[in-house]
């Protein structure tokens, strides 16, 4: 009975999202205002029937209603109840219900906090994300239903979640990352409302920024915890390898963060107009691609959901009625844009625009590496694989050029500035960068390095500007307090994100050039040293966990002859599905993490192990970076101007 009010909640909420679509757009055209009015309780009972939905999804999981189809193939009645909730969304129809959920609750917390929005607006706004909610809530109904029914037989027990699933990583990776990725739904839908009123002006960037910083911050969020859990789960030791469902999420980060910045600028200076809309399309334009890659089957990636190809030519033909309709109002309605304000060549507009260009860019590569293969193949052309050399040749020389113009804009003043004021600003910055950039390979390592000059020269450039930036802020103040009291929350959060950036590149720089890692046979009283750590094997026990049992190694970790630490990975075979996992043990710290892996036994007694041990240094920068990108993108929600601006 729950799982078939489950589909009916479902099948209300489609019925709420096609009038949600039709009826206050429509109210716009005639200017009706009681029909304009219906968007807002259209949308909370859009939302209410989806969580609803999602409830009755939940709780047949937890009582092991293994005659949901769903249910039985993505749980097991062994399953830890953490795993049982979060196998909601394990598999592709789980995961879209999620998906249709968060994007009901975008829907439903525009209604809610954006009363300063003219009501025509506001109107049209809903009405663009019901289409989208047509779409995804149709294609869950007639193609991907979770709540189908195996009858009249149903098996005594569930098939279990894929185990590498079945950790705290999933838990809260989806969710982040689709807050993310749905959020930009609301940008697009922004972006369209504008279009259609023909209210061009910046009045639309004012009303979109903060739901897009927060977008942005999700995204952000949900990529670096990905990185994370494929970093201790995956047993390989490895942090980003530009799997092309990696690039799924990147691609729409990317042109998001050119988003973030040109609203700023069109609700600032008045200019970008254009631009801006056209990065709004093309954001969740990204994230709706991202979508089809994961689903459509096309891709072999941990990361995937193996559907089948009806389901992936669903989500293709809404993917190209999205792009192709937006890009045609786009065309229509964008030649009637004009800029409100002047800005000569030399100046933050200028700066800001390029590195707009600079990120859009590097999208775009990613773009081009992530599906050319695809269509390679698909013309009968054979498969070819673009992996990490393509990415790192042309990404990582853009980046740098794009880290160089960020310090620049952040001593250049709008609208216009002095060349000659710039230089005697920056040359003391950029001296002190190249010079420190120059003596940490030096200092760190065993000789000079390029790559660590690059990105050691990099990090401290973006460090020193926003560094300097701040200072300059106090330059006419009498009392420091004040004058950080008067500094917005939105300018904090752009310390923190572009703080973040450069404490991601110290960490891709350095534990790229100077990780160890040592593959080994392994008995009993066997050490290996790396890094000036002694690794000592003293053996293996058996192990078991809720649903699985495991070998679990023990290595003791020594310096100079002082204990540091016990690791104790393991190599687990779950009972249900009789596969074999490789579980990592951590020694973190902010310096450098001592990672091990247990391999395969290599002796029919299990006396002797593959052994993999790596030195990874200030690999855990990578997420501190990341998690401050997302604490400045939340910041500078938080700011008080924007919350008289949305409630």
């Amino acid at each position: 009975m729950i799982p078939e009010i489950g589909e009916f909640a479902l099948i209300i909420s489609l019925c709420l999202s096609v009038v949600l679509a039709a009826v206050p757009l429509y109210g716009t055209v005639v200017n009706n205002q009681l029909w304009m009015n219906f968007a807002k309780p259209l949308a909370r009972g859009q939302f209410l029937f989806l969580l609803i939905s999602f409830i009755c999804l939940a709780y047949s999981f937890s009582i092991d209603d293994f005659s949901v189809t769903y249910v039985a193939n993505h749980s097991n009645s062994q399953l830890p109840l953490q795993f049982k909730i979060s196998a909601v969304w394990g598999g592709h129809e789980g995961s879209l219900l999620l998906w249709a959920f968060i994007l009901s609750g975008w829907t439903v917390a525009v209604s809610i906090f954006s009363r300063s929005l003219p009501l025509d607006m506001l109107a049209r706004v809903l009405s663009v994300m019901g289409m989208i909610a047509v779409g995804f809530i149709s294609f869950l109904l007639f193609t991907s239903s979770p709540f189908g029914r195996y009858l009249p037989r149903f098996p005594e027990d569930g098939a279990d979640l894929n185990p590498l699933l079945q950790d705290f990583g999933l838990i809260v990776h989806p969710p982040m990352l689709y807050m993310g990725y749905v959020g930009f739904s609301v940008a697009f839908a922004f972006a369209i409302a504008a279009l259609l009123s023909g209210r061009l002006d910046a009045a639309w960037a004012r009303w979109s920024r903060p739901w897009t910083n927060v977008a942005w911050a999700f995204l952000g969020g949900g990529i670096t915890l990905g990185s994370w859990w494929a970093y201790y789960e995956l047993g390989w030791g490895g942090w980003w390898f530009w799997d092309p469902v990696e690039n799924a999420s990147l691609m729409p980060w990317l042109v998001g963060t050119a988003l973030v910045h040109s609203l700023a600028v069109t609700e600032k200076r008045g200019v970008f107009k254009s631009w801006t809309l056209l990065l709004a399309i093309f954001a969740f334009s990204l994230s709706l691609l991202g979508t089809f890659l994961v689903r459509s089957g096309v891709l072999t990636s941990v990361h995937a959901f193996a559907s089948d190809p009806e389901r992936g030519l669903y989500i293709l033909v809404l993917l190209i009625i999205s792009i192709g309709g937006s890009l045609t109002l786009y065309a229509f309605k964008a030649p009637n844009v004009k800029s409100e304000s002047q800005f000569s060549a030399i100046s933050r507009e200028t700066l800001l625009l390029i590195n707009n260009v600079f990120l859009t860019v590097m999208a775009m590569t990613v773009l081009l590496g992530t599906l050319y293969p695809l269509l390679l193949d698909a013309l009968g052309g054979g498969k070819i694989s673009v992996g990490p050399p393509y990415f790192n040749a042309v990404f990582v020389p853009i980046m740098s050029l794009m880290a160089l113009a960020m310090g620049v804009s952040m001593a250049v003043r709008w609208r216009q500035s002095n060349t000659e004021t710039i230089i005697q600003t920056l040359w003391k910055p950029l001296v002190a960068s190249l010079i420190i950039g120059l003596a940490f390979p030096f200092l760190y390592g065993d000789g000079f390095d390029f790559s660590v000059f690059i990105g050691i020269s990099i990090s401290c450039w973006i460090l020193a500007t926003t560094g300097l930036e701040f200072v300059m802020k106090f330059q006419h103040s009498t009392s420091y307090w004040d004058r950080l009291k008067k500094l917005s929350l939105s300018y904090y959060g752009m310390m923190f994100a572009h703080i973040g950036i450069a404490v991601v590149a110290i960490g891709i720089t350095l534990v790229s050039v100077y990780s160890e890692e040592r593959d080994m046979r392994m008995e009993a009283g066997d050490t290996v040293e790396l890094a000036g750590y002694l690794f000592e094997f003293k053996g293996t026990k058996v192990v078991k966990g809720a649903n699985y049992m495991a070998d679990q190694g023990i290595l003791i970790v020594t310096k100079d002859g002082e204990a540091i630490t016990e690791l104790n990975p393991e190599k687990r075979q779950y009972t249900v599905k009789r596969s074999m996992m490789t579980e990592a043990d951590i020694d973190p710290s902010l310096w450098r993490d001592l990672y091990v892996a247990l391999g395969e036994p290599l002796d029919e007694n299990g006396t002797a192990w593959a052994v993999r041990v790596h030195y990874k240094p200030f690999v855990r920068w990578l997420w501190l970076g990341g998690f401050l990108m997302t604490l400045g993108g939340l910041l500078t929600v938080a700011d008080k101007r924007y919350r008289k601006k949305t409630l």
